[in-house]
């Protein structure tokens, strides 16, 4: 069983305290003794290779992602089993992303730190902006840079999928979705009976330091591999493993 927080930003993200360095996200994961972490900045991947580096350092798997935003604004988070895999698609969502430029005045800076938490670039393009990339795409996009993607933060009331589009569309196959707030599950499943057949993930979508979770949800996997972890991640059943509970 495996304690997780499979949605972060770093400080590259313009809204991401500037604190969200590779350094201090696997310290402070370490620390409060979570065991798979992803790092998923807005519309970029590229603080995960230092991010991994201090990860591995620490005996943390951390996954390569992103929080992709679609053309309607539905925010998607994409993990992916190699970080070659995962720089890839950064270089294609980046050609994709539309062509407004960060005002770091305004929207804050874009950082990218190497793995002495040093500042080695920044992103001209705004990243919190939207892609031209529609949702029905997504999954089938990701899968061919060998990832997968889950809709995030279902019950957000704005960019999320439920806000945005208003339904889960029928051709969806993602087998897996994140909610912030648990406690509304029942009535998400009641309202959208797709949501049956899904694993349900809690993270903590975390712009600090402080609001990475705490080591109470867990999921069952065989090891700590990402290739292992994403097989979980793919496939039913569709519930949360909470720390004490021992529901097979």
């Amino acid at each position: 069983m495996l304690y997780y927080d499979l949605h972060i930003h770093s400080c590259l993200s313009p809204c991401g305290d500037k604190d969200m360095t590779p350094a201090n996200i696997a310290g402070m994961a370490a620390v409060k003794g979570l065991d798979v972490i992803a790092l998923t900045d807005h519309n970029s991947c590229r603080n995960c290779p230092a991010a991994m580096r201090h990860a591995e350092d620490l005996g943390i798997t951390l996954i390569p992602g992103m929080e992709l935003t679609t053309s309607e604004e539905v925010h998607v988070v994409c993990l992916f089993p190699t970080l070659e895999a995962a720089m890839d698609f950064d270089q294609y969502v980046y050609l994709h992303l539309l062509p407004v430029k960060n005002r770091p005045d305004i929207f804050g800076e874009q950082l990218i730190l190497d793995e002495k938490d040093q500042i080695t670039g920044t992103l001209e393009k705004l990243l919190i902006n939207a892609t031209d990339i529609p949702f029905y795409r997504t999954e089938a996009l990701v899968a061919g840079f060998h990832g997968l993607c889950f809709p995030a933060h279902l019950d957000r009331s704005s960019t999320s999928l439920l806000s945005n589009l208003g339904f889960i569309p029928p051709e969806s196959t993602f087998r897996c979705a994140e909610i912030r707030d648990l406690t509304k599950l029942h009535q998400l499943r009641r309202d959208h009976p797709y949501l049956e057949s899904c694993r349900i993930l809690s993270n903590s979508d975390a712009h600090y330091l402080w609001d990475i979770r705490e080591p109470d949800l867990q999921i069952p996997c065989a090891s700590r591999s990402i290739p292992d972890i994403l097989e979980v991640l793919s496939a039913p059943p569709a519930y949360i493993q909470h720390a004490g509970d021992r529901r097979d």
